[in-house]
């Protein structure tokens, strides 16, 4: 009843708020395997330097993840993604999906009883498709980066974990021809990460995810072992 009770929480909280988690969380595949899934990563708000303002993006992904070793392994990424950025006392400009991809690794520290400790890196690149603002050509593409340090604790029905990272977003425009680099708010790149995996079977699993202080993101992601 518990377990039903948990489940029908996560499917509404999911209807509405479908996020993924860019950290992938600290469930790794077993040496010489791999897992395979379907992501969300929702960007709601990240503030860029000087007078750019903030941007937001949402993207969808196929993950790829192989186990080199058991403590050890390589994540991959493919989908689509778009690009929202609003500059300070101008209108927001919206770049409709494009291509967007990442890839990163994850490096098991500490697997002791119920316990895990991951550190991560990953890296995702949006390219959404060019925009023209006053008849004037857009074009942009996103880079985030980011570190992480994740503890979980294994409870059987639910295994939270919490965490840190160090993030950075550039957010890459071009005028016509005239390209600059921005990057996010320096004073904002340290975050809190919480998250939680949910099994439904021994190889399926549900995981959500939010990062907090550096920017405001959610995630979700279903998830096959093979």
């Amino acid at each position: 009843m518990y377990k039903f009770f948990l489940f029908s929480i996560l499917i509404i909280q999911i209807a509405f708020t479908c996020y993924p988690a860019p950290s992938y969380g600290t469930k790794m595949p077993a040496k010489k395997s791999f897992s395979m899934g379907l992501q969300n990563y929702t960007l709601l708000k990240r503030y860029l330097e000087d007078d750019y303002g903030k941007l937001r993006s949402v993207q969808d992904f196929l993950l790829v993840s192989y186990g080199v070793f058991d403590w050890l392994s390589i994540d991959l990424k493919g989908g689509a993604g778009d690009i929202k950025q609003h500059p300070i006392g101008a209108s927001e400009i919206d770049y409709s999906t494009g291509f967007a991809g990442g890839y990163g690794f994850r490096l098991r520290l500490l697997d002791k009883k119920n316990t895990k400790v991951v550190f991560g890196f990953q890296h995702i690149s949006v390219h959404p498709k060019r925009t023209y603002v006053s008849g004037v050509k857009n074009k942009a593409i996103l880079d985030d980066w980011q570190v992480s340090l994740l503890a979980s604790y294994d409870l059987k029905y639910l295994t939270p974990y919490l965490g840190t990272r160090w993030s950075r977003v550039d957010y890459i425009h071009w005028v016509d021809e005239d390209r600059k680099r921005r990057m996010s708010d320096l004073s904002k790149s340290v975050g809190f990460i919480f998250g939680f995996d949910v099994p439904f079977t021994e190889k399926m699993w549900l995981n959500l995810e939010g990062s907090f202080f550096d920017s405001d993101a959610f995630a979700c992601s279903l998830n096959y072992s093979f």
